[in-house]
């Protein structure tokens, strides 16, 4: 794939709401490009097909997941608070973007046959939860797990099940609690024993 320009790729996310409710294989180039207002020689010339139109936009939006993520665990406080940081900036970006977040989550099989995407999706969401549980075991704010890596797919399982619940309402129907972070992290670390 050809480095990208900028124009072009703000003008895919148009793209998106067409690929979330009709789903990548129901959906046509030629649907893509009539959304998007590009030409389809054009998305030919930068993309191979479809699939790679949605790899690049699932990357972009996980590469932002990861930078802000980043930025979350850089704060100060103990690695609970900084946990609670990263899920809820997880949560905020999936939700913002809809569109995108429900076409990820539909096409999560997708992502498993890309190595570039299946590094981006642990750089947005594995790699820094499994860095705070062990963290977090050090500092004493959470308990030491055998496995974190483990742990932190429980939670993005968790933040990905929260959110399809989300995406799927309807635009006017979305409410997402202010403290959905805090709350999920709530079940998912004190479990449901009283």
């Amino acid at each position: 794939m050809r480095k990208v320009p900028a124009q072009i790729a703000s003008k895919l996310h148009l793209a998106l709401p067409l690929i979330a409710e009709q789903g990548l294989e129901q959906t046509k180039i030629d649907e893509i490009a009539d959304t998007a207002g590009i030409p389809k020689a054009t998305l030919y010339y930068y993309f191979s097909g479809k699939e790679e139109i949605l790899a690049f936009l699932f990357e972009d939006m996980l590469t932002a997941i990861a930078d802000e993520a980043s930025i979350a665990m850089g704060t100060e406080g103990t690695a609970v608070e900084r946990l609670e940081a990263v899920v809820a900036t997880q949560i905020r970006l999936l939700t913002q973007n809809r569109a995108l977040g429900s076409a990820l989550i539909g096409d999560l099989g997708r992502i498993s046959r890309s190595p570039a995407l299946v590094d981006s999706l642990q750089s947005a969401f594995y790699t820094p939860v499994e860095n705070l549980l062990i963290e977090g075991a050090g500092d004493g704010s959470l308990r030491a797990i055998a496995n974190p890596l483990l742990g932190s797919m429980t939670i993005f399982g968790s933040v990905i099940m929260s959110i399809l619940v989300t995406v799927i309402a309807p635009a006017d129907d979305l409410d997402v609690p202010n403290d959905l972070a805090g709350e999920l992290l709530d079940v998912v670390m004190r479990g449901l024993l009283p």
